[in-house]
């Protein structure tokens, strides 16, 4: 870029400072973009700008292909249930192990290559999330499949203190029961719930398509704007991966969030690339009265 495109990308960003100066986003992150070494890089870069540009950013992450490794290197089993892990008290351990004690703190650690900015938090930490066990459904019947839970409560004091000292906070997607027990809950789910307690002003997910296609597989167009009823309209014609991060899009909306977004994270830099610029990227989630015919 020469330096006049420079600073005409800076001149656009303008109005998206002034609007979101000061707003919590919640950044749901896996796939491609917590894999790639280069995009792992570009994304603990965007997150910093944001807290510079003075947005208030938290991340909420998952991490299904190390959990995948970790099982393997163990030997244990792991197996799926209508699109959901099997999570017996044995394979929990391992779950706990790698969301908090690995990619939590290489998530922190790539942040704070940049700055004393980055705190790691497990759902556990503070009763931040508190789940109940959730039961797949296989031809109309529950079939019980473990340590997986279901958000049902969300305390956000220690994610809201992190923010006022000037703080990223970092969430794995542990939550714990009234039982006693420790649950693996979906990351998308969590970012949502967090993102609904928190007041956030967006929620971003990235993933690994462009976004929301109109008609796939028969097109890749993509849905850049669509409505939280017609989201909910076309919940049950999408792929089972799509399913839990445009709920997540869905009830956050529902949930007071003035605006959700799925981006392609294997994009470098896909967040300052949607938050501040006239274009935009992937699909945004408003609520019905946001989405002119």
């Amino acid at each position: 870029m020469t330096p006049l495109q420079k600073s005409e990308a800076l001149i656009e960003a303008l109005p998206w400072l002034a609007r979101f100066q000061g707003a919590v986003v919640v950044i749901k992150y896996g796939g491609n973009a917590m894999t790639e070494e280069h995009l792992r890089e570009k994304f603990a870069d965007d997150v910093v700008f944001l807290r510079y540009a003075g947005l208030r950013p938290v991340i909420v992450h998952g991490g299904g292909p190390q959990i995948n490794a970790a099982l393997d290197l163990h030997g244990i089993a792991s197996h799926f249930t209508a699109g959901l892990r099997v999570t017996t008290p044995e394979a929990m351990q391992v779950v706990r192990m790698v969301l908090v004690g690995q990619v939590n703190r290489d998530v922190v650690g790539l942040v704070n290559r940049h700055g004393p900015f980055a705190v790691g938090l497990s759902g556990e930490d503070a009763h931040l999330f508190t789940a109940a066990r959730k039961h797949a459904i296989v031809d109309g019947v529950p079939v019980d499949i473990g340590q997986v839970g279901e958000i049902v409560e969300v305390n956000p004091g220690a994610v809201r203190a992190l923010l006022a000292d000037g703080r990223i906070p970092v969430v794995s997607s542990i939550a714990r029961g009234h039982d006693g027990q420790i649950y693996n809950v979906n990351a998308d789910t969590a970012a949502a719930a967090l993102a609904t307690a928190l007041g956030a002003a967006k929620l971003v997910v990235l993933t690994d398509v462009e976004g929301l296609y109109a008609d796939w597989p028969a097109s890749d167009k993509v849905i850049r704007r669509i409505s939280a009823g017609d989201l909910a309209a076309m919940l049950p014609t999408l792929s089972s991966g799509m399913v839990p991060k445009m709920e997540a899009c869905l009830h956050a909306v529902q949930g007071g969030v003035p605006q959700a977004h799925v981006v392609d994270g294997r994009q470098p830099h896909v967040l300052l690339s949607e938050i501040f610029t006239d274009e935009g990227i992937g699909t945004m989630v408003l609520p019905d009265e946001g989405v002119t015919p």
